[in-house]
């Protein structure tokens, strides 16, 4: 990653925490699930012992499942092992201050063992390695991601008691592109973004989706890194926001039957003259670079889904005709495929349609990557674009459950190549653990369909 100035400098951090303005320091890292794990400091503890010591954290954290519960199968981490600490070190090119959390201030972690050797399933990690990769070809990933939530007027706290039914839309009906639609919560989307913006991200716009209460904030194209530390940041602000305004926000893949939450994510890469190196004067104006990268996109699609698509729930998205692809296919500005090549010239790019709200952006980025290096290792050619229906088409359909997700991971020699036999087995288990919980789990559908009638 190139020298970049953090939102937030350490001599300014010292200089807020000697005035009096920031008080807190969060050090925060992104677990299995994309979620921000750490701990809150007082700011002059945080200063004279984590800055340069760091901090420790349970090794749990990253084996466990959605619940915080300790489950089996994890290598680097259970009961016979005896849940021991990783460190905690702060990466100081994010540290940022916080505005919707007063006279605070957050830096995202590294994670590392005793003896400094990084913390190999670590979401950040693994996107770093690939990244290192990637640089070896003098080469950097630029990444946006466009993260959709269903806004409600019922705070988290009525939604759970409500076990999250009957709750109330901030919209009644589609408002995709609609002024009105967004103008009717825009105090909460203009705090969101505003915070966001002080928080050291840049905001390029909001808009309405096509589920009721359902909205887009979308910020400026960066590194990949940074993109996804960003994404973090942004998720947990945004529901942190939320709940102090009285509202819930989900981005769950699928909430209902209707139009589900996206998070489209685009890639393109740079030399280091930081020219754009997917463009080119071939019929489909992409260089060599750019048509080995996108087919290797598609030769470890359906190996990778479980990064871009990671819960049960996430498959539910992928229906014919609802904007969510379907079909192993590539088209220009043609969103029915998985894989849509956009731009032109310096803005060439693709961007891949499988994930969902619920993806862990370093994790799905990592993919993104060692996906292309594979296909520019192994030279793999572009098969022609999808001019049509790619619902329709005979393509390779994406996985349709979590299951046949973890099976196509656990068994893809381009992922044991990429990845390494660890983080494979690490993120297999993931699977297993929420497939367990799920198939033990008696659903409403079930009640609903057979308390009376079987």
């Amino acid at each position: 990653m190139a020298d970049r100035t953090p939102p937030l400098t350490v001599e300014e951090l010292r200089a807020l925490v000697a005035s009096g303005e920031i008080d807190t320091v969060v050090l925060a890292f992104p677990d299995m699930q994309g979620r921000l794990q750490g701990k809150r400091f007082a700011a002059p503890f945080f200063l004279d012992e984590v800055l340069d010591h760091g901090t420790e954290g349970c090794n749990y954290l990253l084996a466990v499942d959605t619940e915080m519960n300790t489950v089996d199968g994890y290598e680097m981490s259970s009961w016979d092992r005896g849940y021991g600490d990783f460190a905690m070190h702060p990466d100081l090119t994010t540290l940022r201050r916080l505005p919707w959390n007063d006279a605070t201030a957050m830096v995202t972690a590294d994670l590392a063992w005793a003896d400094g050797t990084p913390v190999a399933a670590a979401p950040r990690q693994i996107l770093r390695r690939q990244l290192e990769r990637l640089a070896e070809l003098g080469l950097t990933a630029h990444v946006g991601t466009e993260l959709e939530f269903i806004v409600f007027r019922d705070s988290y706290e009525q939604a759970w008691d409500a076990h999250y039914r009957g709750l109330t839309p901030a919209n009644q009906y589609n408002i995709d592109y609609s002024v009105l639609g967004t103008g009717r919560i825009e105090p909460l989307l203009r705090r969101i973004r505003n915070e966001m913006a002080g928080a050291g991200l840049t905001v390029e716009s909001a808009k309405g989706e096509c589920n009721p209460g359902q909205h887009e904030i979308a910020f400026k194209y960066d590194e990949a890194l940074v993109t996804c530390d960003q994404h973090a940041v942004y998720k947990t602000g945004a529901k942190e926001i939320a709940a102090q305004e009285g509202y819930s926000l989900t981005f769950m893949a699928k909430y209902d039957e209707r139009e589900g939450n996206s998070c489209h994510i685009h890639l393109s890469l740079q030399n280091a003259d930081g020219e754009n190196v997917m463009a080119g004067d071939d019929e489909h104006h992409m260089s060599a670079t750019m048509r080995h990268f996108l087919a290797g996109q598609l030769a470890a699609l359906r190996d990778f889904s479980l990064l871009y698509a990671p819960n049960i729930n996430s498959y539910k998205r992928f229906q014919p005709g609802s904007f969510a692809p379907t079909a192993v296919a590539w088209g220009h500005d043609n969103r029915t495929c998985s894989l849509r090549v956009v731009g032109h010239g310096r803005s060439t790019r693709f961007e891949n349609r499988l994930p969902g709200g619920d993806v862990n952006p370093h994790l799905a980025v990592a993919g993104l990557v060692a996906a292309g290096l594979y296909g520019i290792e192994q030279r793999l050619e572009l098969p022609p674009p999808c001019t049509g229906n790619a619902y329709t088409a005979e393509y390779a359909h994406v996985p349709t459950t979590l299951r046949e997700a973890a099976e196509l991971w656990e068994t893809s020699e381009i992922a044991k190549a990429a990845f390494g036999a660890e983080v494979v087995a690490h993120y297999r288990n993931m699977a297993r653990v929420e497939l367990d919980a799920f198939d033990a789990a008696v659903t409403d559908w079930e009640l609903r369909r057979s308390f009376e009638r079987h």
